[in-house]
């Protein structure tokens, strides 16, 4: 059971202990639990290519998850463009450290079956990264 960092830029959290208490417990908050999940960092034209090989799609993203969870245990790979984070907060006049958080637990509410194909399931997977990360900087 563990999270892992992968750094393909130079960027690197500043702590990884206390991003992996959180996201610990923003899962459990959900009734889930964290296997094995790797978070690998990147810059933009590295996540197109993966966005454009592994899903068709031939536009820059923010966060691409790759699930392999099992029932209730959480398991897979969440790749994010550090570029896109800090565009996205830019636009949406936000830290950089609150848009990061968001895409990292996009990454797992999606293992969780959340969604964002249509306005409705974007409006309950925006909230509950906007609760998640009120946990960030209420309980830690």
């Amino acid at each position: 059971m563990s999270i892992e960092y992968v750094y393909n830029t130079s960027f690197s959290l500043v702590n990884e202990n206390k991003v992996s208490k959180w996201l610990n417990s923003a899962v459990e908050s959900e009734g889930f639990s964290i296997g094995d999940v790797v978070y690998a960092f990147f810059d933009d034209k590295d996540l197109k290519e993966m966005n454009n090989k592994h899903l068709g799609h031939d536009y820059y993203t923010d966060v691409i998850s790759f699930n392999d969870s099992a029932e209730d245990l959480l398991i897979g790979n969440i790749a994010i463009s550090i570029d896109r984070v800090k565009d996205n907060a830019a636009t949406f006049n936000s830290s950089f450290e609150d848009e990061l958080l968001r895409v990292m637990v996009h990454g797992v509410l999606h293992f969780m079956g959340y969604n964002d194909s249509n306005e409705a399931e974007k409006e309950i997977m925006r909230n509950k990264e906007n609760d998640k990360i009120k946990m960030f900087h209420v309980e830690l």
